[in-house]
């Protein structure tokens, strides 16, 4: 098992939050208020994110400086109380910080440690959420040391993983973790999805788990995702009780494609209900935040 680390928070001043984008409200969204006549009371639920937020680079026309007051717009509209991000690097990941406001934090380190590579990091909502515990291991055979790759992935792969407590509900705790397979290497993505569900064999198995992710693989056509659900997890997508409309969450830029491969997944283990499950297809003139979907859950824990 690895050595937990205790939760230290950052410090520093959080930037003064810029003008929002002006554009329409995505059909996907998630509720994130009380429930008004006729539709479900909502309040007490988590919403979760998952967002490959493609990382910050000076390329255009989808350069981060073009991409970052849309991605800006949609999390300030979701307001998500957790998001697991794949891909972003400790600059853009400090922008993110400071678009969310003073309520929010984030635990995460390079795929390198220490570097300013990509990261698989978990934005929480301070008002909400309390993380107790954190660490992160490898996608190898040695998942304990910093930086490794044995399984012939592209990257050095990762996991980031957080206990929280929940301040709305009773202080019950969960486990989030968070990762991103790799894009090359079949033998690497089912070699790492049996070494998470054998971490998360070892956690408290008492609490809930949610699992972020940028899989690299179609949900219900790879083994990476069968050895997942057949380790006890399930999919929120398949399990929510509602859904937005299905998209491919890889666009690269390009038009949407309507009932396409869901690579992004949020999972849970068993005990927690999905009230609602959405792809999230924001834009602003035209403009994407990234050149995944976010995919989004709403979840009742226990």
């Amino acid at each position: 098992m690895p050595k937990h680390s205790r939760v230290t928070r950052r410090l520093g001043l959080k930037a003064v939050l810029a003008a929002a984008v002006t554009a329409p409200l995505s059909s996907t969204a998630l509720p994130t208020s009380s429930a008004s006549a006729g539709e479900p009371d909502t309040r007490g639920h988590l919403r979760a994110m998952s967002f490959n937020l493609r990382f910050a680079s000076t390329t255009e026309p989808n350069s981060w400086a073009v991409r970052r007051p849309v991605m800006r717009e949609l999390l300030r509209r979701e307001a998500p109380h957790v998001i697991g991000t794949q891909e972003g690097v400790f600059a853009q990941l400090l922008d993110i910080d400071s678009d969310l406001g003073p309520h929010y934090d984030w635990l995460g380190t390079g795929r390198l440690h220490g570097s300013r590579d990509e990261a698989m990091a978990v934005f929480y909502d301070t008002r909400r959420l309390r993380p107790t515990e954190y660490d992160h291991f490898w996608l190898s055979d040695t998942p304990d040391v910093i930086g490794s790759n044995t399984w012939g992935a592209a990257f050095a792969r990762m996991v980031t993983w957080v206990r929280f407590r929940d301040l709305a509900d009773a202080g019950r705790e969960f486990y989030v973790l968070n990762t991103h397979f790799d894009h090359v290497s079949q033998y690497a993505r089912e070699r790492s999805a049996a070494l998470i569900a054998a971490r998360i064999a070892g956690f408290d198995r008492s609490l809930p788990v949610v699992v972020t992710g940028d899989f690299n693989v179609a949900a219900h056509k790879n083994t990476a995702y069968d050895t997942l659900l057949g380790a006890g997890l399930v999919d929120t997508w398949d399990t929510a009780r509602e859904r937005s409309a299905l998209y491919a969450t890889f666009h690269g830029y390009k038009p949407l494609t309507p009932d396409g491969d869901r690579i992004d997944w949020v999972l849970t283990t068993p005990g927690v209900t999905a009230h609602r499950a959405a792809i999230n297809t924001f834009s602003a003139e035209g403009q994407f935040p990234s050149d995944h979907l976010p995919v989004q859950a709403l979840l009742r824990l226990g």
